[in-house]
């Protein structure tokens, strides 16, 4: 059982590989960024795309990661708290307010 799970996972990982790389071989052509100031940038599509797939993922990690940093510091001053100041854990994290 495991080693079928373990194949399933590299032909799964196979296909996205070979799906991507169809992706970039069927975008080659020329595309021109234009910024500002008359300044262009001309380069294949595909790696038009990656940029600002990760420019998206960089501003996403960078926008969360004071979030965790909190609940890191959290984290620590709960497992450093002595067991019998642990029943009130209201000291430790707000009250979580969702719609």
């Amino acid at each position: 059982m495991k080693q079928l799970a373990w194949l399933l996972k590299w032909l799964l990982k196979a296909a996205i590989f070979f799906a991507l790389f169809a992706f970039a071989l069927n975008n080659q052509q020329d595309a021109t960024v234009h910024f500002f100031f008359g300044t262009q940038w001309r380069t294949p599509l595909v790696l038009v795309v990656l940029t600002a797939f990760a420019a998206g993922l960089a501003v996403g990690i960078l926008g969360m990661t004071p979030r965790w940093w909190k609940q890191r510091r959290a984290s620590k001053a709960y497992a450093e708290m002595p067991p019998d100041s642990m029943q009130d854990s209201s000291l430790i994290m707000p009250p979580h307010h969702g719609l």
